[in-house]
């Protein structure tokens, strides 16, 4: 098959479909095995040894709209969040996201802002102060702001996890992502990623209501999806389901805190 570089991790505009899995841990290596006639690794997880970090700072408001318009199901909801990538953090360039979805459809928009210009006042500067490449990157910063000042969102978490990821050899954009070794902590400055101050696990089978620590794993592709990935679905039997890191880290924190509700089976928790 022929490789064909168009898809990335990194993109500022995308429109894609999206599943989610949660897989027990035995399954990884021969899902990987089945999708390796039609996959490769991603380019920046190769670069990166195999595994690459990914920091999320999830913005939100007091009353934790967007936490629960996901809870909620909402068929049409949004995220505000501020990513970067590498160990330690802080070293790469910062990604600005809008992340909406409508349905089963996900669109999302990006504006990358050079490592040294994540600072204070960042979201007052007017986009010519910042060295934003294209109109869709401006346009996106410019969203982000209003939303965030519309809103009343301020930093909530930081959530972190180590991503392997496979990109598809033939197809336009298609790929399959395993997420661990997650973690949170409540944010309190935005511009540390979370630096001294101590991330608490989120791999406990205890958030996927089960006694046996799983993975998350995605399959994102446009909206024609291969066959092969149907044929992946098939095999392994895989079941749908909804997991969002960002609600999962307020769920686990009302556990820890004592402090609003946790939707965990009491008997999972107690054993």
């Amino acid at each position: 098959m022929n490789s064909i570089n168009r898809s990335s991790d990194f993109s500022t505009e995308l429109d894609r479909f999206e599943a989610k899995y949660i897989i027990p841990r035995h399954l990884v290596e021969p899902i990987k095995d089945f999708i390796r006639p039609y996959c490769v690794k991603d380019k920046h997880c190769a670069a990166a040894g195999g595994h690459y970090t990914i920091t999320t700072l999830q913005f939100d408001n007091s009353a934790l709209s967007l936490h629960f318009a996901k809870e909620w199901e909402a068929p049409q909801r949004f995220k505000l969040r501020v990513r970067t990538y590498g160990d330690p953090p802080g070293k790469a360039p910062v990604f600005l996201e809008i992340k909406r979805k409508y349905f089963d459809k996900v669109i999302k928009s990006r504006a990358c802002i050079p490592t040294d210009a994540w600072a204070p006042g960042i979201l007052k500067k007017r986009v010519d102060e910042l060295e934003l490449k294209t109109v869709k990157e401006r346009e996106t910063f410019r969203e982000f702001v209003r939303l965030t000042n519309e809103l009343g969102a301020e930093p909530q978490v930081y959530v972190r996890y180590s991503r392997e990821a496979f990109v598809s050899m033939s197809d336009f954009y298609a790929r399959v992502t395993f997420d661990s070794k997650l973690c949170y902590q409540p944010a309190r400055d935005m511009y540390n990623w979370g630096d001294g101050g101590r991330f608490i696990t989120m791999d406990s089978g205890m958030v996927h209501g089960s006694r046996e620590s799983s993975l998350v794993m995605e399959i994102k592709c446009t909206e024609h999806v291969p066959i092969w990935i149907l044929d992946l679905v098939q095999e392994f039997e895989l079941v749908r389901r909804g997991n969002c890191k960002y609600s999962n880290a307020i769920w686990m924190e009302n556990v820890l805190t004592g402090v609003g509700e946790a939707p965990f089976d009491d008997q999972l928790i107690l054993t």
